[in-house]
């Protein structure tokens, strides 16, 4: 028998904030990119804008606040994830361009649902399919192509590095 696919699909924001042509990324320690570089944001809180928790989450991730500068677009992605009864996860995620107007990079607060380790400045060189998500990957080919594209990337054989 062969079994149903099942999907939870996540929306979350998410912030580029490029410097000396590095990245600001976050190491993730849950979900589905854990153990991976992965860009700060993440899911709005009940009645949150879209800018409001981008700026949230950016602080609370890195320590740096943010002001939204531009929307950039919307990418999605398909990954396979073992997680609550669901196979899949259909990540969508809207991606802000950035700029810090105060605050410094720090170990983030550890609460439920923070899934920070902390931040870091990386470069295109130091990333790869094994150690990044997705939504880093996009950000380094949108700093080089200004594109983000508009198809679905399917992750079939993703490894959740546990």
């Amino acid at each position: 028998m062969v079994s149903q696919k099942k999907y939870h699909r996540a929306l979350g924001v998410y912030g580029i904030y490029e410097k000396n042509n590095q990245l600001l990324v976050i190491n993730k320690n849950g979900g589905p990119y854990i153990n991976r570089f992965d860009l700060p944001g993440g899911s709005l809180e009940d009645g949150e804008s879209l800018t409001d928790a981008m700026q949230r989450e950016f602080i609370e991730e890195t320590g740096v606040e943010i002001e939204v500068v531009s929307n950039i677009g919307t990418i999605d992605f398909i990954l396979p994830w073992d997680w609550k009864g669901f196979t899949h996860v259909h990540h969508i995620a809207i991606f802000y361009s950035v700029k810090k107007i105060g605050g410094e990079i720090s170990k983030p607060d550890q609460f439920e649902g923070q899934d920070s380790d902390g931040a870091l400045w990386v470069s295109k060189n130091d990333i790869s399919d094994e150690n990044a998500s997705p939504l880093v990957l996009k950000a380094f080919d949108w700093l080089e192509t200004g594109q983000l594209g508009i198809n679905l990337v399917n992750y079939k054989d993703w490894l959740i590095k546990e």
